[in-house]
């Protein structure tokens, strides 16, 4: 059988990847595309008619053939002959799999009725601002019509699915000038003979709309500027978003563990500076693409911005209880004997004037894109604001949607998440060695990993090596400074929500006897480890208790701080003073749910940056052995005869961190492969 690409799918790509690259056509995620044509089958070699259509969950701009739902027209169209109607119009979608082809591709998401049912061989649907702006005005009908004319059609809102399709298809049918539609409260779906023309309608459809709004809209359609409203500078913004973060993060997660994203895009600033925000705001969204992922409607901190952060914390604390029971009660008004359980009552995008928007998800990403489609429902509001009144779809139909059972078996699909997943974590000296490995290994195990180092391009590297923004990040920082440590734990908030794990991993060595170490020697060892540690510990406890979600502070001691090797004063007495911070900070801080832990490794050579700048040759010297076989020196005298590597050490990282261990802490665990001299007593 041929594994070329269909000519009609490479046509689909070609132009879901051109849709998909402009967010003014549609949202990540959002929308999707379709294509019909002719195949082989090849269970009987004849002709057999095709449809191809963007699964459930992909993105058109990266969609790829594997991401393709492919099923039989026939069959397909067939079961409008036995569509039960629209209160039973959810078991069309199990009766989509028996139409599959072959092994069906990408599962079918519940727009593919409109693709298949739709007669025009190549059909897109797309979320773009300005179609769902003219969607959601209250005269949104009229508009369509003085915007298109006969071109495009207004269809009245209809939770997606097979009726719809039937709606669109017979639109159509009726219209044979239309190149499209307006879905109320939804967006937009066009139609064309060829892929080509089925993109010059989608973009008409777009442009036309952006056009009609910015030459008919008002220039404030959110009113009058609120006096003490307006954005801070910069600097204030990002300071008061690093203090806000770690409190907001604690509050979202109240029923289950979220990772956060900031932005202070312009569209959200002046959005939260005006007069309308607060009645908008609690409209809600109205695609069902954003509220899946925004949820009904933000928490918006009614307070200036140049309140008092103290203030500002209270009056947030105060918001989330009653927005959390707001939302129980919205849950109350609409379920049913049939609905799956409340999810969670905490609000998915917190809007804080003069500062930003705070959005949170599972992962960086599912935040990151929360806050995205919140901006694009701000557009969405201005847009409609601008020639009309906003008027999305009823709460209730949200409800329908949020808590819709097909809805639950996605959830339900979605892989295991992996043991550090929503946990975020602060890796000092990141950039080489055992920070980096540590890193390696938290990011593979699913935490979202800030790497420290005071060389800000090995930081880099490291994190480039984890993945992109949604997964690591570098954040250049010498642990011996005081004001940096604090920057370092305040970039980490602001790129995830806060800290839930730090590993004190910075560190130096010099090897002397006693009679030749300098009081520089002294200090500088004793600044960056003894010192360094107990800064990053303080600044990174100050919000972890201020989130109030526990979590694990771990110190990279060394077998040295128990074991007295000789030439070695400084770094041994450090790495002591390293080791009983470990147990002052368990007894300190398990009131908060805080666990501290250590790793005693024994000498790690390879892929060490401390042995690779001069400490590997004096300790070679002092054990008279070439420094290329230290390594190898070191091994032989532990019990078992094996050198040290970086990832053994990241290993018991992970073992103190990843969820097994929750009831220790004040534990050092060895990593030196057998030294008895350094047993714990």
């Amino acid at each position: 059988m041929s594994t070329e690409t269909h000519p009609a799918v490479a046509d689909l790509l070609a132009r879901s990847h051109e849709l998909g690259a402009d967010r003014r056509n549609t949202n990540y995620a959002g929308g999707n595309a379709s294509a019909k044509g002719t195949a082989t089958d090849p269970a009987t070699g004849g002709d057999v008619e095709l449809l191809w259509v963007k699964g459930s969950g992909g993105d058109l701009g990266t969609l790829t053939e594997a991401g393709l739902a492919v099923l039989r027209l026939d069959r397909m169209r067939a079961l409008v002959d036995v569509y039960p109607g629209e209160e039973r119009e959810d078991e069309m979608v199990a009766a989509f799999d028996y139409c599959l082809h072959g092994r069906g591709g990408a599962a079918p998401s519940i727009d593919t009725a409109m693709h298949g049912l739709v007669g025009a061989p190549h059909v897109d649907h797309l979320h773009p601002d300005s179609g769902i702006a003219i969607a959601t005005a209250a005269d949104g009908e009229e508009l369509t019509r003085k915007v298109f004319g006969d071109r495009v059609v207004w269809v009245p809102w209809r939770r997606p699915g097979f009726q719809l399709g039937l709606d669109i298809a017979a639109v159509r049918e009726a219209n044979p000038q239309a190149i499209g539609c307006i879905l109320g409260g939804h967006g937009i779906t066009a139609w064309g003979a060829t892929s080509e023309e089925c993109k010059r309608n989608s973009l008409e459809i777009i442009r036309t709309a952006e056009a009609y709004l910015a030459e008919h809209g008002e220039q404030e359609p959110f009113g009058e500027a609120l006096p003490g409203y307006e954005p801070l500078s910069e600097p204030d913004r990002r300071a008061r978003a690093a203090a806000l973060f770690p409190v907001l993060r604690g509050l979202a997660s109240t029923d289950s563990p979220q990772v956060g994203h900031f932005t202070d895009a312009p569209e959200v600033l002046e959005f939260l500076s005006r007069e309308k925000h607060p009645a908008l705001a609690a409209l809600g969204t109205s695609c069902p693409d954003h509220f899946l992922r925004t949820k009904v409607a933000p928490l918006v901190v009614d307070l200036p911005a140049t309140a008092p952060l103290e203030q500002v914390v209270a009056r947030v604390k105060e918001l989330h209880h009653g927005y959390r029971e707001e939302y129980a009660a919205y849950y109350r008004r609409h379920a049913t004997p049939d609905s799956p359980p409340m999810r969670g009552a905490d609000p998915a995008i917190v809007l804080v004037p003069g500062v930003g928007m705070f959005s949170f998800g599972r992962d960086k990403q599912t935040a990151r894109v929360a806050g995205e489609f919140y901006v694009n429902a701000i557009n969405v509001m201005r847009g409609a604001e601008s020639v009309s009144t906003y008027a999305p779809i009823p709460e209730s139909e949200k409800f329908r949607i949020e808590y819709w059972e097909l809805e639950e078996a996605k959830l339900r699909r979605m892989p295991k998440p992996k043991p550090l997943a929503t946990r975020i974590a602060l890796v000092t000296g990141g950039g080489s060695g055992i920070g980096r490995a540590i890193a390696l290994r938290l990011a593979a195990e699913g935490a979202c990993v800030a790497v420290a180092d005071r060389d800000a391009e090995a930081a880099a590297q490291v994190a480039a090596e984890i993945g992109g923004a949604d997964r690591a990040v570098a954040v250049a920082a010498d642990v011996t400074d005081e004001a940096g440590v604090a920057r370092a734990v305040a970039d980490c908030a602001l790129a995830f929500g806060g800290i839930d794990l730090v590993v004190n991993n910075a560190g130096l060595s010099i090897s002397k006897p006693l009679l030749e170490t300098t009081t520089a020697d002294w200090d500088l060892q004793h600044d960056v480890m003894a010192k360094g540690s107990f800064l990053v510990s303080r600044e990174a406890a100050r919000a972890m208790i201020e989130q109030g979600m526990g979590g694990d502070i771990v110190y990279i001691a060394s077998k040295n701080g128990v074991f007295a090797g000789p030439n070695n004063i400084a770094y041994g007495a450090t790495k002591a003073d390293q080791a009983h911070q470990v147990r002052l900070l368990a007894a300190e801080l398990g009131e908060h749910g805080i666990r501290v832990n250590g790793v005693n490794p024994d000498g790690v050579v390879r892929g060490s940056g401390i042995f690779a700048s001069g400490w590997g040759a004096q300790r070679a010297a002092v054990y008279g052995v070439p420094e290329e076989e230290l390594g190898a020196f070191y091994a032989q005298r532990t019990l078992l005869k094996r050198e040290v590597l970086p990832e053994h050490v990241a290993n018991a990282v992970f073992v103190l961190t990843g969820g097994e261990l929750s009831h220790t802490t004040g534990l050092h665990v060895p990593v030196d492969a057998g030294v008895a001299a350094a047993f714990l007593r």
